[in-house]
């Protein structure tokens, strides 16, 4: 480990310290940590093994669904293993180019999620003011069309930030307080200027996660406005019941992300150990809830599932 601060030299190893102020707790935090990455591993891997397998389900809800599944997974596993190392092992060291690589991917899928969320919005308002031409205008087609542009806006957004993090001198300090690598976090402990990766982390928040949350909005006033015009009120029912699955997914993924902005914002009172856990609740809720949502919402689902755990039953 690089340890000549004063000389220059950068540091090319790093040491995450998992829940500052919490260390002697670290045994018993590992718990929900590890129960929440395996019921989301194995809920996301069911969910999408389901949804390719049947092809009763291969219509554009579903294919979204499993794109959202497989980020999940990614989302997951990109950070949740590293903690349990530094819980069970207290193995908190990483390399720079480690580290760059855990915010790349970290970041990348959080938007890749924000863009399948805006998408699913969208089939929603489809499916319910246009349903005679819902498969017609989502096709299989333009479905693997909007999944490439989705990947190649949340990549090729987050790309530049390798180059960033790069370019720093990280001749301060070595100590990580969390559990994950972040970019401003690990900008934070150079020596260099980092005004430009302050800029454009916020340009990446302002034309990804911000303007999905507009596109949502503006999905859901469009969709409630074709709603309340139904001249059924059973009709008015099932269509909004159609929505509640992705209304209570897109308050779990957006929820604990704006909370945990706005305490590191406005809370420097709070201690730093609940920052750190706000933002780990913002990795592991999402994938652990999310296809048990859908699962118990959605009984098409819910029935295969049922039919694929006990075969046997009638």
């Amino acid at each position: 480990m690089t340890t000549l601060n004063h000389t220059g030299v950068s540091h090319t190893v790093f040491r995450l310290l998992g829940i500052p102020g919490l260390e002697e707790q670290h045994m018993w935090i590992s718990i929900p940590f590890f129960t929440s990455y395996v019921i989301a591993l194995l809920g996301n891997s069911l969910l999408i093994f389901i949804i390719l397998t049947k092809r009763s389900l291969h219509v554009p809800m579903y294919l979204f669904l499993c794109m959202l599944a497989g980020a999940d997974v990614v989302l997951s596993t990109s950070t949740v293993p590293q903690a349990l190392a530094i819980f069970w092992f207290n193995a908190g060291e990483i390399s720079l180019d480690c580290c760059i690589t855990q915010v790349f991917i970290l970041t990348s899928t959080f938007i890749f999620e924000s863009g399948i969320l805006v998408v699913m919005a969208f089939d929603r308002y489809v499916a319910i003011c246009y349903p005679l031409r819902y498969t017609t205008i989502l096709s299989h087609t333009l479905i693997g069309k909007i999944g490439v542009v989705i990947f190649l806006r949340s990549y090729g957004t987050v790309f530049p930030v390798i180059y960033l993090l790069k370019r720093l001198t990280f001749c301060k300090s070595n100590i990580l307080p969390n559990t994950a690598c972040k970019h401003i976090a690990l900008a934070k402990i150079s020596c260099d200027n980092i005004r430009v990766n302050i800029w454009y982390g916020l340009f990446v928040l302002m034309s990804t996660l911000v303007l999905d949350v507009l596109l949502i909005f503006v999905s859901y006033m469009l969709i409630l406005h074709a709603v309340f015009h139904m001249p059924s009120q059973d009709a008015r029912h099932k269509s909004l019941n159609t929505c509640v699955s992705h209304v209570c997914v897109i308050i779990l993924f957006f929820g604990p992300g704006i909370f945990s902005v706005l305490t590191q914002r406005f809370g420097h009172h709070i201690s730093l150990h609940i920052h750190v856990l706000l933002a780990n609740v913002y990795n592991l809720a999402p994938p652990m809830l999310n296809p048990i949502i859908y699962g118990i919402r959605t009984k098409q689902i819910w029935d295969l599932v049922f039919h694929l755990l006990f075969p046997k039953q009638k």
